[in-house]
């Protein structure tokens, strides 16, 4: 792509004047940025000056004059966005200014794109361009070329126009070739190197340490509970303060200027009540006052708090110490931050020490995962989005949004900006908008007063959560939305204009409760402590106004997932309490989630919708059954979108699903599957009709297939015969004692062998008459011959067909063995249900017939069939559930139904059914347990076809001579053969399940 004439002049009116342009004194950045800047990235297709008007929410560009607060730039120049998301900042200076060398404008750049979470950032003079990537914590000490993938002069734009255009032009941002770029040279994968809410995350929990490890010391009369807030708040405090300075609102270097003074606690206290003053949120909570909802702070006012304290953690709060930029850190970054602190609690150890644990719920969790913002945003898009549309202000006021489970309010942020953005764009396009909802800024956009802001707020955001913590949390991070684009002259010009102080008081809009009990808890036998730790919450006590006009129009979260297991040996009284109160607890081991949904339908109003994020094993595990009755008897289901295997979480395997509810009947709802999540998070959805019947929602498993695929899984699906009709399927051996029973085979010999003892980490020899040939699940390979690496130690013996348990006497006749085991008597005996007079059998002696039988044998995970046939019954094995493998056995143990079947299993046809039924696992594997194949349909109820089991034997003894095989060549021609043969038996199966070719396409298409 050649240079377009506006870069040609550009660069020629440059090149002929620049002993004036580098001229500090005659040429400045204001006039840099008109002159040069501002037509270089109009060239690249950005609408700098928004000629197009679009509303200031979603303008290509925000564009900032530079303003000096204290000795630093108030926020990045220009702020380079796509349908309102910032993609890449760009820093501009003079020309007079080295970039090349110059360390300070470096730092400067990489520390507004770090402290945003962007990938790369630009700094220009338009003498010269250095792009930086930003995913790596910037430091003052590195030279400017550190972090710096691209450098140009301006003699290059013409020549380097195409490759600059290929990662900067705004179509190369929609294309996705900006984040390609990007990637390739992000430093974030690299050891050492952290994200801004990772580094911070650090930064927070040290001054969390360090408040929480002084005030114990010198306030020996907080118990636990007023520790924890003291900490959290001050904390809460310190930082509203600090990123008010930043944005303009407060006076800079504030929070600086205390530490040269001694008794700072007490002048940082003065500060906060100058704050409750002018904000009025509960956040500065420090005087009576009649109109607001929530208790005067008793607890913070008179602590004692050493300098030395604020003095770390203010110095750390600025330039040059500070690699934070609080201008542009989000409140959703913050969220994120604040979503891992929430996680630890503070304790009190008996001689009053403060030290921080994790929750044990937390803990047992495997830790706090953050939803990602694209999930938030799609779920919103998706309830109050659909809400929002054809209304007005007025009928817009009346919609009440709710997260039930809140924590640090990400879903509750992106709710309240969706909300902004509706507004201004409608007064935006009023020819007179209504007096005091907006006004126009001194850089000409329009902006929405505060007080608008305060009433969307109070009037449409609402929630809930169990930690006390994180309601306060949840209130920072949307009193800081209310403040964004905010500046101390507006703030102040606004306060006189309304009379008014400048931030609202949420206590009647977020609350603190448990959103699955009401008070009628209280009527068990509860002690102090379980009614604390419950904590009850009532509906239509604490949301009076809400209720009485039917309920919430909008829930929407990310609700917790802890299994009942887990609940109830945290909160027993809570389980016992729940498995009365909700319909969704009555089957199986259930996880919490489930009465949320529960909960959810409950508190919507006849027109609200419910959007969650969750794990998507209720669609078809046993404790699903009742949500899934509830759904389906309701016809709430208007939408679901399906992530499989795809990980949504970073750092957490969760299989998830978007769940989209109503109070209305739907006839049909809308199933999209994602494959691409990298394409999902670019914003580029399913666009194909996935609409499927409601008739297809059930209290049964909920199976789902959409598109092409749909008809001929549902042929498949609908057949009346059933493999579970003509088979058994068993599950392996259970020992209770792998470690002991189970060993790897070192070496063999005639009546004894070497084996490797996992449980007392030694060899040993056994004989081999107690030891059977064992193979775990990665073993078993597709049509192959096992080979089996371990061997089991089965104390039993067969009689007239049944499995009898060896007595003392015959076990003791195996003297190595009966050795080796009452080295493992303790670690047996404690196995639950064992017999203490024959602690060396099994305690759960389950399918020890089939092992001895001719059976297929297959792993239970696997990308596709992994079946292979034991004709002799010679193998055994663990395992079941979704570990290990799994044994299919006819009524009569014939050998040719077993190959007929054999050719079925392995075909592509089972693998296309399997994909659609079993559950996934992450990198493309699917459980073909038995859960999975309950449904499975046979061609008829004959297990036979002599056509298919000759190829079964064929594909047998070619899978057999290749393990054997030695020469490349002979290799090669035998995988031919087998691709050839696979290829036959596909296409039997096809014809034995009446496929049309159209058909058969679409299943060969699915499993590529």
């Amino acid at each position: 792509m050649a240079a377009p004439k506006t870069i040609i002049d550009l660069v020629e009116t440059f090149k002929k004047n620049e002993h004036i342009y580098t001229n500090g004194d005659l040429f400045d950045e204001e006039n840099t940025k008109t002159d040069f800047i501002n037509p270089f990235f109009e060239a690249l297709g950005w609408d700098v000056t928004n000629k197009k008007h679009r509303s200031p929410q979603f303008k290509d560009v925000v564009y900032e004059k530079s303003i000096k607060v204290g000795n630093k730039t108030k926020a990045p120049d220009y702020e380079f966005r796509v349908g309102g998301t910032p993609i890449f900042f760009v820093e501009a200076k003079k020309p007079s200014v080295n970039l090349e060398t110059d360390k300070s404008p470096a730092f400067q750049v990489r520390r507004y794109g770090w402290s945003a979470k962007l990938k790369l950032c630009i700094l220009t003079d338009f003498e010269e361009l250095a792009v930086y990537e930003t995913t790596t914590k910037p430091d003052k000490k590195q030279s400017a070329s550190i972090g710096r993938v691209k450098y140009y002069h301006y003699t290059e734009y013409i020549e380097k126009w195409d490759e600059i255009s290929s990662i900067f032009s705004k179509e190369a941002v929609l294309n996705g070739d900006f984040d390609n770029f990007a990637d390739s040279n992000s430093d974030k994968k690299k050891r050492g190197t952290g994200e801004v809410d990772d580094e911070f995350l650090k930064e927070m929990e040290h001054w969390r340490d360090l408040l929480a490890r002084n005030i114990a010391l010198r306030n020996k009369d907080l118990n636990e509970d007023s520790l924890n807030y003291a900490v959290q708040i001050t904390i809460d405090r310190i930082l509203f303060c600090r990123m008010a300075e930043d944005r303009g609102i407060e006076k800079y270097g504030t929070l600086l200027e205390l530490t040269k003074k001694d008794n700072i606690y007490q002048h940082l206290m003065e500060i906060f009540r100058i704050a409750d003053l002018k904000y009025n949120s509960g956040l500065f909570c420090l005087s009576a006052d009649p109109d607001r909802h929530i208790n005067r702070d008793m607890v913070t006012e008179h602590l004692t708090i050493d300098d030395g304290v604020f003095k770390e953690i203010f110095t750390g709060l600025y330039y040059p110490n500070s690699p934070y930029e609080f201008s542009v850190i989000s409140p959703e970054i913050l969220g994120q931050v604040y979503e891992q602190l929430l996680g630890s609690i503070i304790r009190l150890t008996p001689s009053h020490m403060a030290k921080v644990e994790v929750k044990p719920e937390v803990k047992k969790a495997g830790g706090v995962f953050y939803t990602p913002q694209y999930i938030v945003k799609y779920i919103i898009k998706n309830t109050l989005g659909k809400l929002l549309q054809d209304k007005t202000p007025n009928q817009v006021s009346k919609l009440k949004i709710l997260d039930p489970a809140c924590g640090s309010g990400s879903f509750l942020l992106v709710a309240y900006q969706e909300l902004l953005n509706y507004h201004l764009d409608y007064y935006n396009k009023l020819e007179k908008p209504p007096k005091n909802v907006i006004y126009q800024g001194k850089d000409g956009e329009w902006r929405l007063t505060i007080t608008e802001k305060k009433r969307i707020l109070r009037n449409n955001i609402y929630g809930v959560d169990l930690d006390f913590l994180a309601v306060e949390v949840t209130k920072l991070s949307l009193l800081l939305k209310v403040l964004e684009d905010q500046n101390k002259d507006v703030v102040e010009q606004q306060q006189k204009l309304f009379h008014e102080r400048v931030l609202p008081d949420l206590s009647n809009n977020i609350k603190n409760g448990n959103s699955l009990a009401s008070s009628d808890i209280l009527e068990k036998d509860l002690s102090d402590d379980e009614i604390k730790s419950i904590n009850p919450f009532d509906w239509d006590d604490e949301f009076e106004s809400v209720f009485e006009n039917g309920g919430f129009d909008a829930i929407v979260g990310n609700p917790p997932y802890i299994k009942m297991q887990i609940l109830r040996s945290i909160y027993p009284k809570s389980s016992d309490y729940y498995k009365e109160k909700y319909e969704t607890s009555s089957k199986g081991n259930y996880d919490i989630y489930v009465l949320f949904v529960e909960k959810a339908l409950q508190l919507l109003n006849d027109e609200g919708k419910m959007g969650y994020i969750l794990p998507h094993k209720f669609f078809t595990a046993s404790y699903g059954k009742p949500l899934r009755k509830i759904i389906a008897e309701n016809k709430n289901l208007y939408k679901i979108v399906h992530f499989g295997d795809q990980q949504v979480f970073d750092n957490a395997t969760t299989y998830t699903a978007l769940l989209f509810l109503n109070k209305k009947i739907n006839k049909t709802f809308e199933y999209d599957r994602i494959s691409d999540l990298e394409q999902f998070k670019n914003g580029h959805y399913v666009e194909e009709d996935n609409i499927l019947d409601f008739s297809r929602v059930t209290s049964d498993e909920w199976v789902f297939v959409s598109g092409d695929e749909e008809k001929v899984f549902y042929k498949l699906y609908d057949m009346p015969h059933k493999i579970v009709d003509y088979t058994t399927l068993s599950v392996g051996l259970q020992t209770s004692a792998d470690k002991v029973y189970i060993m790897p085979l070192i070496e063999k010999s005639e009546k004894t062998s070497k084996v490797e003892s996992k449980e007392l980490k030694e060899n040993f020899i056994i004989e081999n008459d107690i030891l059977k040939p064992l193979l775990k699940g990665n073993e078993i390979k597709r049509y192959g011959y096992p080979v089996n690496n371990h061997v089991l130690i089965y104390p039993y013996a067969f009689d007239s067909n049944e499995i009898i348990p060896f007595t003392r006497k015959e076990i003791s006749q195996f003297e190595l063995c009966y050795e080796y085991l009452k080295l493992n008597r303790d670690k047996l005996l404690k196995r639950s249900n064992v017999d203490s007079r024959n602690w060396w059998i099994y305690p759960y002696p389950k399918n020890l017939k089939v092992m001895a039988k001719p059976k297929i044998l297959y792993q239970v995970l696997s990308q596709k069939g992994s079946f292979t046939l034991d004709e002799k019954g010679e193998f055994y094995f663990v395992g079941g559930g979704n570990a290990g493998g799994y044994a299919i056995t006819t009524k009569n143990n014939n050998i040719s139904e077993l190959k007929y079947l054999l050719g079925i299993l392995n075909s592509k046809l089972t693998s296309f059914f399997i994909s659609k039924v079993g559950s996934c696992f992450r990198g493309g594997y699917y459980s073909f347990g038995k859960h999975s194949f309950e449904k499975f349909p046979l061609p008829s109820e004959k297990l036979e076809n002599e056509e298919l089991e000759n190829l079964v034997d064929k594909m047998i003894n070619l899978n057999k001579e290749l393990s054997e095989a030695i020469v490349p060549r002979d290799k090669k021609l035998l995988k031919k053969q087998i691709e050839i043969t696979d290829n036959l038996i596909n296409h039997l199966v096809y014809e034995l399940y009446g496929l049309t070719d159209e058909e058969i396409k679409i299943i060969e298409e699915s499993i590529k």
